[in-house]
């Protein structure tokens, strides 16, 4: 009897973590980019829970480099994800230049994108878990259309 009571606590108390964990986990999808290179610039992103659509940006940033485009997406889409108190968070990108900086593959030698670097770095600690994954553009399609959106509104206005 008492091994039950134990038991059936214990179990509650699992269930109990497992649905906080999925509470707060999401997967980020953003992308950036520049026509012209420095160019005219904007980000986008998606971001989901349970395979739900939660939130998503498109947004003009002014000038900007396609690397820096793509950071400063990232940077967006984290506070994004901090503002929707996730803790759990899986990033996706098709820069695969941001995800090996971020990954410490390779180093930030560019000062200004270092700058942006910095900006994301301080925020991990807000997460129990964030991880960044490589995907081919393809994969990344809803971040996309978000940046061409914001480009294309811009330049029409």
């Amino acid at each position: 009897m008492l091994v039950d009571s134990i038991v059936s606590s214990s179990l509650a108390r699992l269930a109990m973590t497992i649905k906080n964990i999925m509470d707060n986990k999401a997967k980020l999808f953003t992308d950036g980019g520049s026509r012209g290179n420095p160019g005219p610039a904007a980000i986008g992103g998606v971001l989901y829970a349970e395979e739900k659509e939660i939130d998503r940006f498109g947004l003009t940033i002014g000038s900007s480099t396609n690397n820096q485009a793509e950071y400063q997406a990232l940077l967006h889409g984290i506070n994004l994800a901090i503002k929707h108190k996730i803790k759990f968070l899986d990033c996706y990108l098709d820069s695969e230049l941001v995800v090996k900086q971020l990954n410490q593959e390779y180093r930030v030698k560019d000062q200004e994108l270092a700058k942006i670097f910095v900006k994301v770095w301080n925020l991990l600690a807000q997460f129990d878990h964030i991880k960044f994954h490589h995907i081919v553009r393809e994969k990344n399609k809803v971040a996309d259309e978000m940046v061409n959106f914001a480009l294309d509104r811009k330049t029409n206005n």
